[in-house]
């Protein structure tokens, strides 16, 4: 065959040139996310961590006595801070829990290996929390809804909270996971979860405590989280200024920080 048999131009060279290169960032992130992902929802203590703990707690303490949860409705006063624990549980302890063995493992050395920088596999972590997350919140306010719960206010301003919660709570996870040992982190992970749940405002009310210990404690991002959301979705707020400062200054500098110190290895 003949290049007039297949219509090309002899004349013309083909150019074998090796194009070496990286796929563009956003396709390497997309991709790490679908798998980061995949490797939480197969998790079977992830999902114990992050979806039937959260929902054992809002059915057990809206249904009892157990605690004084003050005046009010109950589940209205517990759905928010459940879902600021799910989002704890899925941002900050389960991430920092599956990403230091995957560290421990050679998970990560492998990763650092490839062309996606540090920025993006954060980037990715926090993108497979987020879709974990709306899981999570469709459980939760479902079983809610079926507790006679009756949100009100700014789903924006819902939004604004679940969001800079997640980057607080993933950056200082991704920074744990990277700078302690796989065993360290499990254990602290697993203690400040315990810590959090217990002072955060999340089942026990913040009223509860003396007024220089509740100031000090309405600065955790679990307060601010579950407090910021217990004013719009039960009080009716339309901006909850001041939770939201506090998230965002804890998100700037839980991902600074983790873009800064992580490690791979």
């Amino acid at each position: 065959m003949t290049a007039a048999d297949t219509g090309t131009d002899a004349s013309v060279p083909l150019d074998l040139t090796p194009a070496p290169g990286a796929v563009p960032l956003p396709r390497m992130i997309l991709s790490q996310t679908g798998y980061e992902l995949r490797a939480m929802l197969r998790n079977g203590e992830q999902l114990l961590l992050t979806m039937i703990i959260p929902v054992v707690l809002l059915v057990l303490f809206s249904v009892t006595s157990l605690l004084d949860l003050g005046p009010g409705s109950r589940v209205g006063f517990l759905t928010p801070g459940v879902l600021a624990l799910a989002v704890m549980s899925t941002a900050f302890t389960g991430q920092a829990i599956g990403t230091g063995f995957e560290r421990r493992y050679g998970v990560l050395k492998r990763l650092g290996a490839t062309p996606l920088p540090r920025a993006g596999l954060i980037a990715a972590k926090t993108l497979s929390v987020l879709a974990v997350e709306v899981i999570q919140a469709a459980l939760i306010c479902a079983v809610a809804f079926g507790l006679g719960w009756e949100p009100g206010g700014d789903p924006f301003s819902v939004l604004a909270l679940l969001l800079l919660g997640t980057a607080a709570f993933s950056g200082f996870g991704l920074l744990m996971a990277g700078t302690l040992r796989a065993e360290a982190t499990l254990a602290a992970a697993n203690l400040v979860y315990v810590l959090l749940l217990a002072v955060g405002g999340v089942v026990f009310p913040l009223d509860e405590f003396p007024g220089a210990v509740r100031s000090a404690l309405e600065l955790l991002p679990i307060s601010a989280l579950a407090e910021g959301l217990r004013d719009v979705l039960r009080d009716g707020a339309a901006f909850p200024g001041g939770p939201l400062l506090v998230l965002a200054v804890w998100a700037v500098a839980g991902l600074a920080l983790a873009a800064r110190f992580f490690k791979w290895e």
